[in-house]
């Protein structure tokens, strides 16, 4: 069973498609970097697969089943993240969201408790999730909402610009900590990004965006000149050096 799928899908809002007949398929425990200019398309396709906005046509599929919003299976980071509210925890952030509503641990089990555990010590958060948000650093914060999201051991995570604001170095972190999380519970990951550079530690695949359409293959497949040219509408340049991409327009 893939865990994604798209057959002739048009995704976007109301009667204006954004993406337009799309067909592609992830494969279990991969982890795709989703790529693309602002406006491609790649924040309505997370929220397409989570359920939050009906697709326009064709078809889409996750985890073996139709689009349903509230899906247990899927973990989401959006790009926002929990607000910074002076002393709200990041302990009672995932409390909270075991059951929408309460905060702190006090009313919850046993079994409620050790999940968060177990997910704040996956991701190396057990003493950060005891300080309130708004006094940790961007990257010490997105730990603690990558924890948030992987409660209840997700076989699908979608992560939307968890990069966003960090400086390299807390970027290159959590990049190499999803890729170990996501071997460690074998889940499909998909991350979306603006620079392909930062997720090539981690990805298997790359998903690109631009003009209405996707192409969906490896890194060296997909970022050349010819494909991101027919993808944009516009010649392309495409450079490699020292391991890494540089794209430009001709």
């Amino acid at each position: 069973m893939k865990p994604v799928v798209l057959a002739g899908a048009s995704l976007g809002f109301r009667d204006r498609a954004v993406l337009r007949d799309i067909d592609l398929a992830l494969e279990q425990g991969e982890f795709v970097g989703l790529l693309g200019p602002n406006g491609a398309g790649k924040t309505t396709l997370i929220r397409t697969l989570l359920g939050l906005i009906p697709k326009l046509g064709g078809t889409v599929a996750v985890l073996g089943a139709p689009v349903r919003r509230g899906d247990a299976r899927i973990g989401y980071l959006p790009q926002t993240g929990a607000a910074a509210v002076p002393r709200l925890r990041g302990v009672d952030v995932l409390a909270a969201s075991l059951n929408g509503q309460r905060l702190g641990l006090a009313r919850h089990t046993a079994a409620d408790r050790a999940a968060i555990d177990a997910v704040l010590d996956m991701v190396g958060a057990a003493d950060l999730a005891q300080r309130p948000l708004a006094s940790l650093s961007g990257g010490e914060r997105q730990r603690v909402l990558i924890a948030q999201a992987l409660l209840g051991k997700p076989r699908l995570l979608l992560l939307d610009e968890p990069l966003a604001g960090l400086d390299p170095r807390h970027q290159a972190d959590i990049v190499l900590l999803l890729r170990r999380v996501q071997r460690e519970l074998g889940m499909t990951v998909l991350c979306s990004a603006h620079d392909v550079n930062v997720l090539l530690p981690a990805m298997d695949r790359v998903l690109f965006l631009a003009g209405g359409s996707a192409v969906l293959g490896p890194v060296a497949q997909v970022a050349t000149g010819p494909v991101l040219s027919r993808l944009y509408g516009t010649p392309i340049d495409v450079v490699q050096a020292g391991g890494h991409f540089f794209v430009r327009a001709a």
